[in-house]
């Protein structure tokens, strides 16, 4: 793929060689294939003939969360909470809750099937993995792994429980889908740092040498050091031996510095600031070290209001399966923080 325009100011045509003339690059912006302006163009489900096709890959969007360290901890921190304040039931067991709202709150989409005697009366609720749930007409539900691996559950026996969209009615998309650019990102930082430091350049160097009153022999021995020293690894050096130099005769010049100018830290702490407001955790409950003297105010209130603020609705939420059961088996227990005052 090619983009932007190429300048080149090459040699006249009297014969001068090609490698003689300067050329010069434009490019136009990198076009990444989870582009946000594309992204959501796709918004709609396509009916296969069997069950309609999520808006976004769901392997996609599984794999992203793992692509911000707290994007993925902010997930699990809400997940531990519910947990923490859930009552576990006959028909649900605190196991399988905890995957209910995880795919629910990673995917947008919480799955769970009923698994009835032969009377019809529920046995127990068993959670599918939203990643490869279908939703077909009529009330039916497909777990699909393959194009050959499929399996059409009994109509009426699983209860899906999808996050608002805008775009369409069929599936839900996570809360957070608004910040996945900004994790993409913060892993697109890492990585590049990352090989930075596995190519190696940040630790070689020049010996540049341009003293003609050194002798020959002391800078063959020099030159044989330099070769003899060399090990393992990513770290390589390279002597230069200039004559008739002046002043300066013996510099060492990093190829590279360690601190080099790519933002990186100012691209850690903006995504992180995405995906927090996106995730909506305060930073002190997440163990984000501050970087100003004061801090991030008393973990115990910021507790407090998320619980009311954020953990209640979520709850509110996930409880709407006791409407299709007919039954309360989603309770809570208040949340405390169990920390007594001295």
């Amino acid at each position: 793929m090619t983009t932007g325009n190429q300048v080149a100011v090459a040699a006249d045509a009297q014969g001068v060689s090609s490698h003689q003339g300067a050329t010069a690059f434009t490019f136009g912006a990198p076009e990444s294939v989870l582009s946000a302006h594309e992204i959501f163009d796709y918004l709609e489900c396509w009916f296969n003939g069997r069950w309609y096709e999520p808006p976004l890959s769901m392997d996609g969007l599984a794999r992203s969360v793992k692509a911000s360290v707290h994007l993925d901890s902010g997930l699990r921190f809400k997940r531990n909470q519910l947990s923490r304040t859930f009552i576990p039931h006959k028909l649900l067991s605190r196991e399988a809750f905890d995957q209910y709202a995880q795919d629910y709150l990673a995917l947008g989409n919480g799955y769970v099937e009923a698994r009835r005697s032969m009377l019809g009366s529920p046995l127990a609720l068993k959670p599918t993995l939203a990643k490869y749930m279908r939703v077909g007409k009529d009330g039916r539900f497909f777990q699909v792994q393959g194009w050959k691996d499929e399996h059409e559950f009994d109509q009426g026996s699983v209860f899906h429980l999808r996050e608002l969209d805008l775009h369409q009615e069929i599936y839900g998309l996570p809360e957070w889908i608004c910040a996945l650019q900004s994790a993409l990102l913060n892993q697109s930082a890492t990585l590049f740092r990352r090989r930075y430091f596995e190519n190696g350049s940040h630790a070689g160097f020049i010996l540049y040498m341009t003293d003609a009153a050194q002798q020959e022999d002391d800078i063959d021995d020099l030159r044989t050091a330099l070769k003899n020293s060399k090990g393992p690894g990513n770290f390589r050096n390279l002597f230069v031996y200039a004559p008739n130099g002046k002043k300066d005769g013996i510099q060492l010049i990093p190829v590279s510095e360690v601190a080099a100018k790519d933002e990186f830290n100012s691209i850690k702490d903006k995504t992180l600031e995405d995906v927090l407001a996106a995730l909506r955790v305060y930073p002190q409950l997440m163990g984000i070290v501050p970087k100003n003297a004061g801090g991030f105010g008393s973990p115990q209130e910021a507790a407090g209001v998320w619980a009311t603020l954020e953990l209640e609705p979520i709850q509110t939420r996930l409880a709407l399966l006791n409407d299709w059961v007919g039954e309360e088996v989603v309770r809570f227990k208040p949340f405390e923080l169990g920390i007594v005052s001295k």
